[in-house]
């Protein structure tokens, strides 16, 4: 690219952050519309409006978001009174709302503020919107030149939250730093991608170090230095890496083998049903490790994922090893891996898979 722009995120972090929404958002008006998940809404709304309540700023309504990061969602709340009557609005909750919210911004040209509820994803920092069809299939990324003016990590709110989205959000978030380090092995790369190679780094060692002491805070409801050391990287690390990667907007350096595999899996109607993302891209991460032949991280996520109960085998996911082969022919024809040092085939994969089970 000749001439760009990288915008990257703004953010707060902290168990009071939210009295600082009037001096960083007033300045963008006094009106608010908020949107999220019924759950996120409950979980927020109570501290959202004490931090606002000696400010001119007042929230207008609150919004559920529809269910599903759908354009046909955001066009039902572009129709809305209290957005067009707002001046701004805060997304509220996990992925998917605050998916839901930015794109809506964009589309009315109106400044977002994200209020994570939840640590499993970096939605609250990115510029892109994973958006769905209405029926729960993957349709495309949307992408735009921002990420929300500013995000607010109250971590009260996150650590009340349930542990298995800090424990699958950990999965996805040391799989950004192994596929971009694998997509762009022996590249020489433009700025922006060399510094989001270089900044998902802080999407794995945080996690190895702090993960099992951050899952045990946030099981008891407890603050600590380690948890807000995962959470940063789930959130923010992730998303700072993100937007760099996707720069040119592809996913050449922003996703890889592990996620081409949890693709292939979500064939199977369980896994959408009864697992998270996350929890399947760290299976994928174990088995990129074995195709890249990288001994040394294998066996240290091996053993972290043992230690927080993390998969490592296709029981774990309710596979058996008669389905290796079908998964992996799934795997290796997604666009995921079309990037690549190398052609990774069927064959490599259902022997990486094979491996793995060996040592069940």
């Amino acid at each position: 690219m000749e001439n760009y722009s990288i915008h990257l995120p703004s953010y707060s972090i902290g168990k009071d952050v939210y009295k600082e929404i009037p001096e960083i958002c007033g300045k963008y008006g006094n009106k608010i519309v908020a949107i999220g998940g019924h759950k996120a809404l409950a979980a927020a709304k109570d501290k959202i409006l004490e931090a606002i309540k000696d400010s001119s700023m007042e929230i207008i309504d609150f919004l559920w978001y529809g269910g599903e990061a759908t354009y046909e969602n955001v066009e039902k709340l572009m129709e809305n009174p209290a957005v067009i009557k707002a001046d701004m609005i805060f997304a509220i909750g996990g992925g998917k709302s605050t998916d839901t919210g930015k794109c809506l911004g964009v589309k009315i040209n109106k400044p977002v503020f994200s209020f994570p509820t939840i640590a499993s994803n970096c939605s609250a920092c990115t510029s892109v919107s994973i958006m769905y069809y209405p029926d729960g299939r993957f349709k495309e990324p949307f992408f735009y030149p921002a990420p929300p003016v500013h995000a607010f990590i109250n971590t009260e709110i996150t650590v009340n939250s349930p542990e298995k989205y800090l424990w699958a959000g950990m999965g996805d978030t040391y799989a950004k730093y192994f596929e971009a380090v694998m997509s762009s092995k022996g590249e020489v790369l433009p700025h922006y991608f060399a510094m989001g190679v270089n900044n998902s780094k802080m999407c794995y060692e945080p996690i190895m170090e702090y993960g099992k002491e951050a899952m045990e805070s946030n099981r008891n409801n407890q603050l600590s230095k380690a948890y807000e050391q995962v959470v940063l990287a789930i959130i923010v690390s992730t998303a700072l890496a993100s937007i760099y990667l996707t720069a040119e907007h592809t996913v050449h350096y922003n996703s890889g083998l592990a996620h081409a595999i949890f693709y292939s899996m979500t064939s199977y109607p369980h896994i959408e049903k009864k697992h998270l993302h996350g929890e399947v891209v760290s299976y994928g991460v174990l088995n990129l490790l074995l195709v890249d032949q990288n001994t040394e991280d294998f066996e240290r996520v091996y053993n972290f994922n043992k230690s927080v109960g993390l998969p490592t085998c296709l029981e774990d996911l309710e596979f058996d090893k008669s389905q290796i082969d079908d998964l992996a022919k799934g795997a290796v024809v997604m666009k995921d891996i079309e990037h690549n040092p190398y052609v990774i085939t069927g064959e490599m994969l259902s022997e990486a898979m094979r491996k793995l089970e060996a040592l069940k």
